[in-house]
């Protein structure tokens, strides 16, 4: 869950009583909306900012019959599924395959890709627009290759140029526009600030929706002990990842598998969501208790947001 979708939450501050329970009480979706499937683990940049480059998982692509099966595991539960988690989906080719067995007899199922467009040849973005994408959000940071290439490392600024206008061209010319959610997005950098009003006139108009965004910083990536931040966490109200080898984590951001809540291969989707390891990590969080759990002891991600409006009676900011 976005900040933006929990500032629109409307339930009741909960009242535990003086000195009982948790500290706050987050809406915990009784079933994940979004589904992230880590289908392979490459991607074709070297960003400096991202840990992908640091994975070494086996197997380094998810067998058909794992993404399959949690696909069926939650067919009719609308479902925003994104094919991809810490690596550039592109990479596997299968991804339009993937896209029709998620839409196959699902009304509800939605497909979500975040690229860098540098592999969306057109005949890729042809295939994925006839199998029923429904969001594409293309990560642009910058607005020349002065800016942009020292950020996505082994990536030419041309070709992510060019390929991404010429997608929005078919999206647009081709009837496209009003069925399927597109996003060019960009993160602000000192480097590339001064880019971003021209950022913005060149792909407004071209897309739905330009997004200037700012740097997070992952877990375990300089973090000391002291700078852990006793709140909860929104990244887990509604959201569930897997690992190519099965493994679901609690988080995005658990690159190195640390926070892990059970595996595919052994459960259900929806008994992994209601497992015990997934409760107890939930109970600790709606207590602020991050220091306790390996992968949030060293995240500050959310400090800055006011979580009152879960609070239970006894809990601050």
């Amino acid at each position: 869950m976005r900040p933006a979708q929990a500032d629109n939450w409307q339930g009741a501050a909960l009242d535990a009583g003086a000195g009982a329970g948790p500290r706050w009480r987050l809406p915990y979706a009784a079933r994940p909306r979004y589904l992230q499937l880590e289908t392979v683990t490459k991607c074709n940049a070297k960003c400096p900012f991202c840990p992908q480059n640091e994975i070494v998982r086996d197997p380094a692509r998810m067998p058909d019959a794992m993404w399959k099966k949690i696909v069926d595991d939650t067919r009719g539960w609308g479902v925003t599924y994104r094919p991809f988690l810490t690596n550039e989906p592109f990479v596997d080719k299968r991804q339009p395959e993937i896209v029709r067995y998620i839409k196959q007899n699902d009304p509800t199922a939605r497909v979500e890709f975040n690229t860098n467009a540098e592999l969306l040849t057109e005949e890729l973005g042809r295939e994925l627009l006839d199998a029923g994408v429904d969001i594409m959000r293309f990560s642009i940071d910058g607005f020349s290759a002065a800016t942009y290439e020292p950020s996505r490392v082994g990536i030419p600024y041309a070709k992510v140029l060019e390929r991404t206008t010429r997608f929005l061209e078919i999206w647009d010319q081709e009837g496209w526009r009003d069925k399927v959610f597109t996003e060019v997005r960009m993160i602000e950098v000192p480097e590339n600030r001064h880019e971003i009003a021209d950022y913005r006139a060149y792909w407004a108009p071209r897309c739905t929706e330009v997004l200037v965004t700012q740097l997070y910083q992952w877990p375990w990536t300089g973090q000391k002990p002291e700078d852990v931040v006793k709140k909860p966490c929104l990244k887990v109200l509604d959201e569930m990842f897997f690992y190519t080898d099965g493994n679901a984590t609690l988080c995005c951001w658990d690159v190195h598998e640390k926070a892990v809540i059970g595996n595919v291969l052994e459960q259900s989707v929806q008994e992994i969501w209601q497992g015990h390891a997934a409760r107890c990590l939930r109970a600790l969080l709606d207590d602020g208790r991050r220091d306790l759990i390996h992968l949030c002891s060293r995240c500050n991600a959310y400090k800055d947001y006011d979580f009152g409006r879960f609070a239970t009676g006894g809990a601050g900011a």
